[in-house]
């Protein structure tokens, strides 16, 4: 199966909206170099395994489809895909990207209160359909990168 990165995305600081990048350096156990959600020696254990967030250019069609207008990163995600169904990829599912190798740690996420998108619609497509995955190999990774499963 293969699909297609159509955006990158990062945010410096936690709690803000995240935005698009040209590209984006994965560095291997850690996530993206330069986004504020990098495992350190500060990061909890149990945040760990959700280095890079990725969700589907199809998941954020049906938002769209409710009148909203969204951008790449609108919805925290590091990776905007398409051509895959991310939400039924197994755990443990090897994705390699450019020249990066991820593994799928985790499917969806809950929902936090402050959600703004789930405030202006009643529903946001992250907790059930994003997923979250650890750098096994690190690389740089671009809009327009093919995705191998």
């Amino acid at each position: 199966m293969k699909g297609i990165v159509t955006a990158t995305c990062i945010s410096e600081n936690k709690g803000t909206r995240k935005h698009p990048v040209p590209s984006i350096t994965l560095l291997e156990n850690c996530g993206i170099i330069g986004d504020a959600h990098a495992v350190n020696a500060d990061t909890p254990k149990f945040y760990r395994h959700r280095q890079v967030s990725l969700l589907a250019e199809e998941s954020v069609d049906k938002m769209r489809a409710l009148g909203m207008e969204l951008n790449p990163g609108d919805f925290a995600e590091n990776i905007l895909t398409k051509g895959i169904e991310l939400k039924s990829l197994p755990i443990g599912t090897i994705l390699t990207i450019g020249g990066a190798e991820l593994e799928v740690t985790q499917i969806g996420k809950e929902c936090h209160n402050d959600c703004e998108i789930k405030k202006l619609t009643g529903k946001c497509v992250m907790p059930t359909e994003g997923i979250f995955a650890i750098v096994r190999k690190g690389g740089t990774v671009k809009s327009g990168d093919h995705i191998i499963i």
